[in-house]
């Protein structure tokens, strides 16, 4: 088995399985429902997926194993997102990375791998310059119907509350060292290593 992570591309959105495939949310100027799915047009993600690396870079990581989706994650400046103005707690300043969507499999999240999106989320953004990464996280959502990761996930992973609210408050993560970062992505590729209840060894991933 060849376990990957890389760019997310316009192509590789068609391999996210339902909702998340043609899942609009973000993209959205309307107010929506908060949870995934509540608008879809598969060729507009596209195109948006392309616009947004183009025009500013890779917008998020895809997390592969041989040919199976085990998750992904999407982040670009919040100007992207205009959903995130609709949100209680308003947006970040347009310029400001935000982190949208972090979905991965149930049995890939014991072994670390949401953590391994989101230190590839931050060695990139490190390395284009950029000093801290806003998201927003679900309080009572269900976890399987919610577009943006959970409170207590994003807490546990070094973000603070930015703006308070009771369902969705928008939370703040300082970018430090590249190499705090690295030795932090080191770490979750030796997570995802090590066998859960005697299974078989998992390949090293690669991360691009």
């Amino acid at each position: 088995m060849s376990r990957r992570v890389r760019p997310l591309t316009a192509d590789a959105i068609a391999r996210l399985g339902r909702p998340c495939d043609s899942c609009v949310y973000w993209e959205s100027p309307h107010p929506l429902d908060v949870r995934c799915g509540a608008a879809c047009d598969a060729s507009l993600l596209r195109s948006r997926i392309s616009q947004v690396n183009r025009e500013w870079g890779v917008c998020g990581r895809v997390a592969i194993e041989d040919e199976a989706v085990l998750g992904f994650v999407k982040y670009a400046p919040a100007r992207y997102y205009p959903q995130s103005r609709s949100l209680p707690t308003g947006a970040p300043e347009p310029s400001a990375p935000l982190l949208t969507c972090l979905h991965v499999r149930e049995s890939e999240r014991s072994r670390g791998l949401d953590k391994l999106l989101l230190h590839a989320t931050l060695r990139d953004l490190h390395g284009r310059g950029e000093t801290a990464l806003f998201a927003y996280g679900y309080v009572h959502a269900e976890e399987s119907a919610a577009p943006m990761p959970s409170v207590g996930f994003l807490l546990e992973n070094g973000f603070s509350v930015e703006r308070p609210h009771a369902d969705l408050p928008l939370l703040r993560l300082e970018i430090h060292s590249l190499a705090s970062w690295t030795d932090s992505l080191e770490s979750a590729l030796e997570a995802l290593l090590s066998p859960l209840g005697g299974a078989k060894r998992t390949p090293r991933p690669s991360v691009e």
